[in-house]
């Protein structure tokens, strides 16, 4: 579930109404709409609120800033350690308050457009927004833990070659309700409420689905904040990792205010061929990230940095890429793990995976120079949700047809 794609369509096709907001592309800036609609019966979505954030909504509502205090803990304490997604559910509030409560406020989750089940065991959810747009998440079970990949925008501004979702457009950020609500119906399905520290199938969360996170950095720190709280999820920094292609300006931003663990979509040692495959080196080189990633808060040997590589047929795995990729890693002293990732095929791809000889080759070359490099083993690919693979199923040929014609018109007056 590589993640890294940029916006392959413009704001011809965006609403009139939608306000405008820069997302810095490889090339151009790319207009997409600020944010999801309101709800249409006007209540106020409490998931992904910070306690704070939910005091000061009831306090907007009317409370008294002490009630609105305690209420908030009491709320906070009911979404997201129990799971409650009804306010009668929540007894430790007065009954007669629960219909005040329910008439201006919602516990929402994101409408399940359809559930997989891979025959490993791997789970995909096809998620609708409220305001209609689609977007997945993953979740991956293993014998010691169990990892969610979380999306974090409808479509991506990147344009990644080797990556499905890379053919879509961006269509906008998700909230950050719409991040934790990932979590919240993962945990539903999953059947872990209350939460508990131990025990859990859902032990970790990769920033690692649909969009690039550091495009959609405030909604992304503030959703994993709310993840990480002691009093609710309680998700441990350490167990959640935010993976980029590579957004040099804000990856000191991400290790100061989130501070959970890094990885990086490098996937090609070259200038020629990183350009090629992930475009947004273009404005970011090799080692520019390299060395935003010698400076990231908090990697050391004991929280290393992950750099996602994967394995394209004659592109970028051959014995001299390997041995450039050790001279890399040691040249900036990176506390680094490499996840070798055999590519993963959908409709049209541009690229073959490198057979299983050359793989174990090229780990053995990075083992040997004393740099882990495990050969991650496929999950989900009968369901599409394999890395680099999620495309949400709503999108079809039209559209794709559409935003190219779209592209050629806006060519031609140009």
């Amino acid at each position: 579930m590589e993640n890294r794609r940029r916006i392959d369509y413009v704001a011809l096709m965006l609403t009139a109404s939608a306000a405008p907001m820069p997302i810095p592309g490889h090339i151009d800036p790319v207009p997409v709409p600020r944010a999801s609609a309101p709800r249409e019966d006007g209540r106020v979505d409490l998931v992904g609120l910070s306690r704070d954030e939910v005091r000061e909504a009831l306090a907007a509502a009317g409370l008294e800033p002490k009630q609105a205090k305690l209420r908030a803990k009491q709320i906070f304490h009911w979404i997201y350690n129990r799971g409650a997604t009804d306010f009668a559910q929540m007894t430790d509030i007065a009954k007669v308050q629960h219909p005040w409560l329910a008439e201006r406020f919602a516990v929402g989750r994101p409408g399940v457009v359809e559930a997989q089940v891979s025959t490993d065991g791997t789970r995909k959810w096809l998620l609708r927004s409220g305001d209609g747009h689609d977007y997945e998440m993953v979740f991956i079970p293993d014998a010691d833990r169990g990892t969610l990949c979380v999306s974090s925008q409808v479509g991506c501004t990147l344009n990644c070659r080797f990556c499905h979702t890379g053919t879509m457009r961006l269509v906008r950020n998700l909230t950050a309700g719409e991040i934790v609500g990932q979590v919240m119906l993962a945990r539903d399905a999953l059947g872990e409420w209350p939460s508990q520290p131990e025990g859990r199938m859902l032990t970790n969360i990769v920033m690692m689905g649909m969009g690039e996170p550091l495009y959609n950095f405030d909604a992304v720190r503030d959703a994993l904040k709310v993840v990480m709280d002691g009093d609710g999820l309680a998700l441990s920094k350490r167990r959640i990792t935010l993976s980029t292609s590579g957004v040099v300006p804000m990856m000191a931003r991400a290790g100061a205010e989130i501070g959970v663990n890094l990885a990086v979509s490098l996937h090609a040692v070259t200038k020629e061929v990183r350009d090629e495959i992930v475009p947004i080196n273009r404005k970011y080189g090799i080692e520019e990230l390299l060395q935003a990633c010698a400076d990231y808060p908090g990697a050391n040997n004991a929280r290393r940095i992950t750099f996602e590589y994967v394995m394209l047929k004659d592109k970028n795995d051959s014995d001299a890429d390997a041995h450039e990729l050790v001279r890399l890693l040691k040249h900036y002293r990176l506390p680094a793990k490499v996840n070798l990732i055999p590519f993963n095929p959908w409709p049209g791809a541009p690229y073959e995976c490198s057979t299983p000889e050359r793989v174990r080759r090229f780990s053995d070359i990075v083992f040997e120079a004393g740099i882990s490099a495990p050969v991650r083993t496929p999950r989900g690919r009968d369901i599409d949700a394999a890395c680099g693979q999620l495309k949400t199923a709503s999108e079809r040929k039209s559209r794709a047809e559409l935003d190219r014609q779209a592209e050629e018109k806006l060519a031609a007056l140009g």
